[in-house]
């Protein structure tokens, strides 16, 4: 007796998803019907492109610096894997809101007066002014914080990336010739590429949510606007119901495109 055939994923629609969707297109409408609600929702869209920003930038740093991290912990070199083990350990120990104080009222003056004593001599000069705290946003001030963190979650997957590509390919590109960099390039990279693209595209989700960790440095995001007008109109439900509309919206649908691009990847795999 043959065994029973597995269910056609591609034509199932989860349950949750289609919930998801449901409870999404009432709030919206609830928008659009509801002269309150979009009184709310205009008060609160200028924060979406503060979100996206401080979220983008910062994601971007952390990967850079994330993957420099990686290659020191992969490295054959001792004292570098020493210092980015350091320097991973401690991060991913400290809470986000902590490290987010610590950089806005302790890294930025240190900042601040390295920079004055590296440009001494052009300030005394009178070529430059001096720098003070206030030059350094809170913006930016939360961007490097969210970079230092997340550097140290995405080193972590980076190295896993790395880790996974059977070290015989290694070897076999240093024989046809390959430098260290071009073996990374075209050999490691591309495959390890696919480990790290969905724990990569969660921490992303990830960081789009913690960015309204950063209105607690009374940065103009999702979160501090709906802080600012519900405590201004005592409107609590109906504002922060748009907040988690706005925040779901963006999540949810980012995370959609990394199971997409995660399927297209298993398919080509499977191709192959």
């Amino acid at each position: 007796m043959s065994p029973p055939h597995p269910p056609n994923r591609r034509r199932e629609i989860p349950w949750w998803l289609l919930a998801i969707a449901l409870l999404g297109i009432l709030t919206f409408w609830q928008i659009v019907a509801d002269e309150g609600m979009r009184t709310i929702f205009n008060a609160l869209s200028a924060g979406i492109v503060t979100t996206l920003w401080v979220t983008g930038v910062a994601f971007i740093l952390a990967s850079l610096l994330g993957l420099i991290v990686a290659m020191a912990r992969t490295s054959r070199f001792r004292v570098a894997r020493e210092v980015a083990t350091f320097y991973v350990e401690i991060v991913r120990g400290v809470p986000l809101l902590v490290v987010l104080f610590y950089v806005a009222f302790v890294g930025a003056p240190a900042m601040v007066d390295g920079a004055n004593w590296l440009l001494a001599p052009f300030i005394e000069q009178g070529w430059l002014p001096k720098v003070t705290v206030r030059n350094f946003d809170f913006t930016w001030r939360a961007i490097v914080a969210l970079t230092v963190c997340y550097s140290a979650f995405l080193a972590e997957i980076f190295r896993a990336g790395i880790e996974s590509v059977d070290r015989g390919q290694h070897e076999a590109a240093w024989a046809l010739g390959l430098s260290r960099w071009h073996t990374f390039r075209f050999i490691t990279f591309p495959q390890a590429f696919r480990t790290i693209l969905p724990p990569y595209g969660n921490d992303f989700v990830s960081m789009i949510k913690d960015s309204a960790l950063v209105s607690a440095l009374g940065v103009q995001d999702i979160t501090q606007l709906g802080k600012v007008y519900s405590s201004s109109t005592f409107k609590f439900f109906e504002t922060y119901n748009i907040v988690a509309f706005l925040y779901l919206t963006m999540t949810i649908s980012l995370s959609l495109l990394v199971r997409l691009a995660e399927r297209r990847l298993k398919r080509q795999d499977h191709d192959r």
